[in-house]
């Protein structure tokens, strides 16, 4: 019962806020970045930001967390109706970066790896949002780690959150997981998303010891990375609009369905999940069996991405 009322309460957000969005006219409309066609609602990931503030209420998730995350959300929401200068984002990103680091400093001694931490906490966020470009793909990949943490007993103290910010997943999904969808994630709601899970991993490789739980992110990982890489070998700017990531090229070139790549990801990093969870095991660290990963992850990402991006075109002027 406890869970059915937050689900009606979540659901009740999601659907207020399709109303004041189409009122208000907040539309996601394509632009040369975009794999879709049809102007969409954009934003409704908002839901992600109430699961983790209601969590706030219900007593499940601390207030830097809470706080971090309503304001992320906040200016990435104003950001989705009114483009805003980068200089307000940049500071409340370092701002929501910094309470979520100071409270995961409450159960573990972070010392110097704090800078690191900033670095790396909104590089993903950053990768995460990267990487929100067509229908299903940010939700499904999300719900693949949630479930996957829910399952780690070094997360117990987290689950009732994770069972939250799920249930807010699910119903978001229901609209967006769709040929075509009724809602976009957003800005609001992809790195909503992003620093609650960055947040939990953090925690994770904290308490265990084992920066190899960070294959999780795999899949989301080298594309965005490999995918920022090339474009910086290439000396373009990383920062304007493109469609040059894996996921878009079988889409946009190849031809595939957003839902089947969106559920392709989904599927293989709940795959590569199980096998170092159940298969190899993260008790410890195994060496051998993850730089056997790494060499086999990397050659195949770019063997599909040759398969996937468009031929040269070689002009002759004669």
């Amino acid at each position: 019962m406890y869970y059915f009322i937050v689900f009606l309460l979540l659901l009740a957000a999601q659907l207020l806020y399709f109303l004041i969005a189409d009122k208000y006219n907040i539309i996601d409309k394509p632009n040369e970045r975009s794999s879709h066609t049809k102007a969409t609602i954009r934003g409704g990931g908002v839901v992600f930001v109430l699961a983790v503030f209601l969590s706030w209420i219900l007593g499940v998730a601390t207030w830097p967390l809470a706080l971090g995350i309503l304001l992320v959300g906040v200016v990435s929401m104003v950001d989705d109706i009114r483009p805003l200068h980068q200089l307000p984002r940049i500071s409340v990103h370092l701002l929501a970066t910094g309470l979520l680091i100071y409270d995961i400093s409450q159960g573990t001694s972070l010392g110097l790896w704090i800078p690191v931490l900033f670095f790396l906490l909104i590089g993903w966020t950053n990768l995460f949002n990267f990487m929100d470009g067509i229908n299903g793909i940010t939700v499904l990949y999300a719900l693949v780690t949630l479930l996957t943490f829910y399952q780690l007993p070094s997360l117990t103290s987290d689950k009732e959150l994770i069972l939250i910010v799920g249930i807010s997943a699910l119903i978001f999904a229901w609209f967006n997981v769709r040929k075509k969808a009724k809602s976009f994630a957003g800005d609001v709601g992809s790195i909503s998303m992003a620093m609650v899970l960055g947040y939990l991993m953090i925690k994770l490789v904290f308490i265990t010891q084992n920066p190899f739980y960070l294959f999780f992110f795999s899949l989301y990982g080298i594309d965005a990375c490999m995918t920022i890489f090339i474009r910086l070998s290439k000396k373009e700017n990383i920062f304007k609009p493109h469609r040059t990531h894996l996921y878009q090229y079988l889409v946009n070139e190849k031809g595939y369905s957003h839902l089947s790549i969106s559920i392709s990801y989904a599927v293989l990093q709940l795959l590569i999940n199980a096998i170092w969870l159940y298969g190899i095991g993260l008790e410890e660290i195994y060496w051998i069996p993850g730089l056997i990963f790494v060499g086999v992850l990397i050659p195949v990402y770019f063997f599909l991405r040759k398969y996937a991006q468009p031929a040269k075109i070689n002009f002759d002027p004669s």
